[in-house]
């Protein structure tokens, strides 16, 4: 017999994630990965193209640096580190994170995002009935996406990659981000 539901309706607070419980972010991050690492690989004559199996390999769940380290690696590229303040058309690591992450906030401010039906429900429901919520995401950008989706008035804390990096709270699978969102 499956286990019984926990009952979030009588609990002191409920932090959700974000990226693919939310929001359905992780098509948009694919598709800006994807962007920049086929003009990355077709400039410097890669031939190994980038597919969506290496989104899973090597990006998908690391800071967006080293995702990019992790990948080049994959192509035997090793590049400079260069600093989180490089410019999108760095040749660095950094430089290529955040020409990822340009490209995944223009297509967020053109195309927008909804969040998915069953979780607003949720979150509407939790929200009228005065339990406090919160959201915690290894994203830098989770701000931005709850903006977008509708849903930055739901939640009474936040605590994202900005927060992570600004307290040096480690990322998740690692229990401080909830930690500091439960506190």
């Amino acid at each position: 017999m499956p286990e019984a539901l926990p009952d979030l309706f009588h609990a002191d607070g409920v932090l959700f994630d974000l990226d693919g419980v939310l929001t359905p972010t992780a098509e948009v991050h694919m598709r800006a990965w994807k962007a920049v690492f086929d003009d990355v690989f077709a400039r410097w004559g890669i031939t190994a193209p980038y597919t969506d199996a290496d989104y899973y390999d090597y990006v998908d769940g690391k800071k967006r640096y080293d995702g990019v380290a992790s990948l080049m690696r994959s192509r035997n590229v090793e590049l400079p580190w260069g600093d989180v303040d490089d410019d999108p058309t760095a040749e660095t690591v950094c430089g290529i994170g955040n020409r990822k992450n340009a490209a995944f906030a223009a297509s967020l401010r053109a195309q927008g995002i909804a969040p998915y039906p069953g979780s607003l429900a949720l979150v509407e429901s939790l929200h009228v009935v005065g339990i406090p919520l919160g959201v915690v995401s290894s994203s830098k950008n989770a701000e931005e996406v709850l903006g977008a989706a509708g849903l930055r008035s739901f939640f009474r804390i936040v605590v994202d990659g900005v927060v992570a990096e600004r307290d040096g709270l480690a990322s998740k699978p690692a229990a401080d981000m909830f930690a500091a969102g439960a506190a």
